[in-house]
């Protein structure tokens, strides 16, 4: 009689256990809803996509095999700030400090980039995404340039979500590139006319800015254009980076108070 008193209440407690998992789903699952509903999207988000050669390495892989991983990984981050209506995505690829990687790891990516754009671009073409290559392409072979060219002119009358890619791009060498520009058309030099020669002067400046990768710095990425942006760390590498570390990054996001030199009480009674 014990020992079935015992195997009822054991049955009892599982089945209250299962009833009380049921449940607390579906209460995750609508508060999740709820929040992402709740939440306001950030219209240009920057991402400095690090840890590419680690993954690879942590895995028994060559470096470059993380490069691949962390190119599928880019074009999902694209389709999902597509469809949670992000406006700009800035990609940081190649910075003008990668060039002293190991040549063939550098090779790899120059081809790996000139692969990408003739495989990706009709697609981002079809799904109304305006590509832009910022950075430095002087540096580039005639292929590699002819293909950005190709890609760009492709993208230009797109008015959906707005890719840029940084590649051989510098934070430093952006603004020198843009203050001489201004000399030379003899221009006096003000913070107005300097962010309008910058590579990114078509573009907001960045909302929210992302690392992954543990690192916790800019690496000399959009030095200018990321004065006021929020700064998000991820100890996730590149290629672990999917939409839903995407989704924590907003919900992080969301959670702060953008002051822009104001006070907290100011920026509080301002909001609606």
């Amino acid at each position: 009689m014990l020992k079935r008193r015992e195997t009822y209440h054991g049955v009892f407690v599982y089945n209250i256990r299962l009833i009380n998992e049921q449940v607390g789903l579906v209460l995750k699952k609508n508060v999740s809803e709820q929040s992402d509903s709740n939440q306001s999207v950030p219209q240009h988000i920057a991402i400095i996509m690090d840890g590419n050669g680690r993954w690879a390495q942590a895995r028994g892989k060559k470096r470059v095999m993380g490069h691949k991983a962390g190119m599928e990984r880019a074009r999902e981050m694209a389709e999902v700030c597509g469809e949670l209506g992000v406006k700009y995505l800035t990609l940081f690829a190649f910075s003008s400090e990668n060039w002293n990687r190991p040549k063939d790891e550098v090779s790899f990516l120059m081809e790996l980039f000139a692969t990408s754009l003739k495989n990706e671009s009709k697609k981002l073409n079809k799904n109304n995404v305006k590509l832009t290559i910022v950075g430095d392409k002087d540096a580039f072979d005639s292929r590699l340039r002819k293909a950005i060219d190709k890609a760009e002119t492709l993208t230009e009358d797109n008015d959906g979500l707005y890719l840029q890619i940084a590649a051989n791009y510098g934070g430093r060498w952006d603004i020198v590139q843009a203050a001489q520009t201004l000399a030379a058309k003899g221009q006096e030099i003000t913070e107005e006319a300097l962010q309008s020669e910058l590579m990114t002067a078509d573009g907001s400046e960045p909302d929210l800015l992302i690392r992954t990768g543990g690192e916790q710095r800019i690496s000399n990425f959009l030095l200018w254009q990321a004065a006021y942006s929020e700064l998000y760390f991820s100890d996730r590498l590149w290629p672990d980076f999917n939409g839903d570390a995407l989704k924590e990054a907003i919900a992080d996001f969301n959670q702060r108070q953008r002051r822009f030199g104001k006070t907290g009480e100011q920026v509080a009674t301002e909001s609606p």
